[in-house]
């Protein structure tokens, strides 16, 4: 049992994990219509194909900007260049990760190694994963709004399911939060009934750390969704900026189906909204990326709009751009600043 707490284990069975789903993934999408696929990817128009990749960018310079504000309350030094290098960096830890866990952990070593305290470092994290989940929560809302109005999607329990857990579990995440930072009897049973029983059936080994260690974490949390709070314009302005760098993300397929010469196909409020829908389902898949979940899901849900070989091709590319560029863009950064540090 030793050898699955070895870190370098654990990345290595993850970049396996992620291989491996990603050769099924493309083989599925290219055993039916291999040429006419290929053809269409290579085909594809450029000048869309770089307004793709601007989108991407678009993505992280907005979420870029949320990280900066927020940080600006902690401390001067901070700037916008270092926000928007680590926000590509925190990509890396996130596409290798089991429901991208990997990422916050090296956001607060980063915030640390920047000279920010790491208990302001732990309140810029939380405030910031306030702001995206919420984010995330309120599209999702709306797409399922928009879909139970006019009916865009064809009729299908199983994705209908997916896409309902998908959504309870990202709106329970933001409401357990604050369940659990201001409720104080929940917080008193979790710390004096929960963590016990997790150590007397021996998933929990030291009972009072791991109470210490939660109520810190609670506190922390507390303090951080009140400042956050503190300034409502601020906090609806940050919610703004990340819907906007979420439909930056969410209008990549748009894009890329009209370097593929379908202009008209699907318009934008049908590509946010369908786009919102397949993250829902990526969200709760435990593989690094959300692979497998995620294509399946873009695949039945803008199989209402294009049919193959576009949608594989659009698919494939679209996956590139959203999780693979990032992830490589992210190494890259994180080796230049291996040498800088050296």
């Amino acid at each position: 049992m030793k050898i699955w707490k070895n870190k370098n284990f654990k990345k290595i069975a993850s970049f396996l994990v992620l291989i491996l789903f990603t050769i099924l993934v493309l083989y599925f999408s290219l055993k039916d219509h291999y040429q006419e696929i290929i053809k269409e990817i290579v085909t594809i128009n450029k000048c869309w194909l770089i307004l793709s990749f601007v989108l991407i960018f678009g993505y992280w310079f907005f979420k870029a900007i949320v990280l900066s504000k927020i940080a600006k309350h902690y401390t001067d030094n901070y700037s916008f260049k270092k926000a928007f290098r680590l926000i590509v960096e925190v990509n890396f830890f996130n596409a290798i990760t089991p429901f991208a866990t990997g990422g916050q952990p090296y956001e607060l070593y980063s915030l640390k190694k920047n000279n920010i305290k790491f208990a302001d470092a732990t309140n810029i994290v939380i405030q910031r994963f306030i702001v995206y989940q919420i984010s995330i929560v309120l599209l999702g809302a709306i797409a399922i709004i928009y879909n139970f109005n006019f009916h865009i999607f064809p009729k299908n329990n199983l994705l209908k399911d997916l896409v309902t857990l998908g959504f309870i579990i990202n709106f329970f995440v933001i409401v357990g939060l604050f369940i659990i930072t201001y409720a104080r009897k929940v917080h008193h049973f979790i710390l004096n009934y929960f963590i016990k029983f997790l150590g007397k059936i021996h998933l929990v080994k030291n009972v009072e750390k791991t109470k210490d260690r939660f109520s810190n974490y609670l506190d922390e949390f507390h303090v951080g969704a009140n400042k956050l709070l503190e300034n409502k314009l601020e906090f609806i302005f940050l919610i703004i900026i990340l819907l906007i760098s979420l439909c930056c993300l969410y209008l990549i397929p748009l894009t890329l189906a009209c370097g593929m010469g379908h202009y008209h196909d699907f318009n934008i409020t049908e590509c946010i909204l369908t786009s919102a829908y397949v993250m829902l389902i990526g969200s709760f898949v435990p593989i690094p990326g959300g692979t497998g979940g995620l294509e399946f899901g873009f695949i039945e849900f803008f199989r209402s709009f294009l049919k193959p070989p576009f949608l594989n091709a659009l698919m494939l590319i679209w996956r590139f751009i959203t999780y693979y560029f990032g992830l490589i863009v992210g190494g890259i950064v994180l080796n230049f600043k291996r040498k800088e540090i050296k």
